[in-house]
């Protein structure tokens, strides 16, 4: 008797399950969204009961976009819309760059200058960072000499050995009198409630962005802060991929970690700044008053071009994968990408494929084994496609490669905290540096050439003798990429 009723009961919870997700279906059918993205979750809804709603309810709703990411107050300051105005360059002026150094690649410039209002900035200095203890080692040195302001934003702030050398540095200039403020990504940090109070009663501001409940088992939950940003006194700046972890460090308990990072000093750390006062407006509940020392007067610190491209929830367009796919369409002669997770969507990989048949050369280097064995065997259901396309697929078998970089011709290339994924182009928040100077793209190329070195080439015909499981497990798992 009591089975009949627990089957019964079962069944009737089924029941209500699909009724609700029939009616789930609909409603995300009409929201008109991505295909492929309706498609996964619908998928879910179908072959996951209970836990298919569970998913959508935490990965698919866009309602905290539509109610929380409506924040502008910053970009409408008088003094962010004096330096944007300033900085911005007229057509006719793009036209004489595009004689002389910006070629196609001008198009860049103009999407960025037209949808987000970002200008290309002159008299830049940018130095190439290779791995953590590089990046660090120039930041504390940086922090150190700090006069005014410190602005830290960053996905993973771990209060680890790197992590405590940083807030050591950081309440010393606190207590100095420089204003410190940090925004820590809830779900991806694990930085301890001591640290945090150490922090505040030393007088720096900390906030953390969106806090979830159980964050250790929502590591994927949507609209996440990704971004690595430093701003120090509103004229030297630092992004890329590197976060505040021992793991990003060598040696570090994974092995091997390549990454790359970025520090700039000009002009293009006033739109770096810009995005880190937005964030700090939403997470802090405040409107911080924009003061002179946040967008001071500087001479040229040298001569590398640089446009910053910033995307998320809070924007209309993808502006960084626009970006992307505006560079890939100009590329002559080659292309060159590093990503630690390759799950393009449709316009990003149909661009590097017709690029590549249209004679471009084209060199993709990822992971062989990647941190994420879902986000691999999703990346791997793309190789045989793109190899057919000539394509050359690299796999870094050192360690773990986490730089997030392209160069085309040699003399574009863009550095920052943007994968070549889903996620980053449409849910996260993420920044790019777009670099238009031929010495830091061939700075790139040869960092590139260097990371072959400790890669494997992949063999189309190698390839095609994959087993059947492993085919299952990419195609599977490709059906989710959305999710990823």
């Amino acid at each position: 008797m009591l089975d009949f009723v627990q089957s019964h009961i079962f069944i009737s919870l089924l029941i209500i399950n699909y009724l609700i997700a029939i009616g789930t279906a609909l409603f995300i059918i009409l929201n008109n969204r991505n295909p492929v993205t309706t498609v996964s979750y619908i998928l879910s809804l179908i072959v996951l009961p209970f836990a298919g709603l569970l998913i959508y309810f935490f990965f698919g709703q866009e309602y905290r976009k539509n109610k929380m990411f409506k924040r502008r107050k910053v970009f409408n300051d008088k003094r962010v819309k004096k330096w944007e105005k300033k900085l911005l360059v007229g057509e006719q002026k793009l036209d004489q760059y595009e004689d002389s150094f910006l070629d196609n690649h001008v198009n860049i410039v103009k999407l960025l200058q037209n949808t987000q209002k970002k200008p290309l900035t002159f008299g830049n200095d940018v130095k190439i960072l290779l791995n953590g203890e590089k990046k660090f080692e120039s930041l504390f040195k940086d922090i150190e000499q700090a006069k005014d302001h410190i602005h830290l934003e960053y996905y993973i702030f771990n209060s680890d050995n790197i992590g405590l050398q940083l807030i050591d540095i950081l309440c010393k200039k606190a207590q100095e009198g420089v204003r410190v403020r940090v925004i820590y990504d809830y779900v991806g940090s694990d930085l301890s409630g001591k640290q945090e109070k150490r922090m505040q009663s030393c007088g720096i501001e900390v906030f953390p962005f969106m806090p979830v409940w159980f964050p250790n088992l929502t590591r994927k939950l949507n609209y996440r802060d990704h971004r690595k940003i430093v701003v120090i006194d509103g004229t030297l700046g630092y992004l890329g991929g590197v976060n505040v972890s021992d793991d990003y460090v060598n040696p570090c308990k994974k092995g091997y970690w390549r990454d790359t990072h970025l520090r700039i000093e000009g002009n293009a750390i006033k739109s770096l700044q810009s995005h880190f006062l937005l964030n700090w407006n939403f997470v802090s509940g405040q409107e911080i008053k924009i003061i002179d020392p946040f967008f001071p007067e500087m001479e040229n610190r040298g001569e590398v071009a640089v446009q910053i491209a910033a995307s998320g929830p809070d924007s209309s367009w993808p502006h960084i994968m626009e970006a992307i796919f505006t560079a890939i369409n100009c590329a002559n002669k080659s292309i060159h990408i590093t990503t630690p997770y390759f799950i393009p969507n449709d316009q990003i990989l149909t661009a590097l494929k017709t690029a590549s048949r249209r004679g471009v050369e084209v060199k993709l280097l990822i992971p062989k084994k990647g941190d994420s064995w879902a986000a691999k065997y999703a990346t791997n259901s793309y190789i045989l496609d793109i190899l057919e396309s000539g394509i050359e697929v690299y796999h870094y078998c050192k360690g773990m490669i986490h730089a997030k970089t392209m160069v085309v011709d040699e003399e574009f290339c863009t550095v920052g905290t943007s994968n070549m994924d889903y996620r980053s182009f449409e849910i996260n928040f993420e920044v790019n540096a777009l670099i238009y100077n031929q010495e830091i793209s061939e700075q790139m190329i040869s960092t590139f050439i260097n990371d072959i070195e400790d890669c494997e080439r992949v063999n189309i015909d190698t390839w095609k003798e994959r087993g059947l499981v492993m085919r299952l497990k990419e195609s599977f798992c490709r059906l989710w990429a959305p999710l990823l």
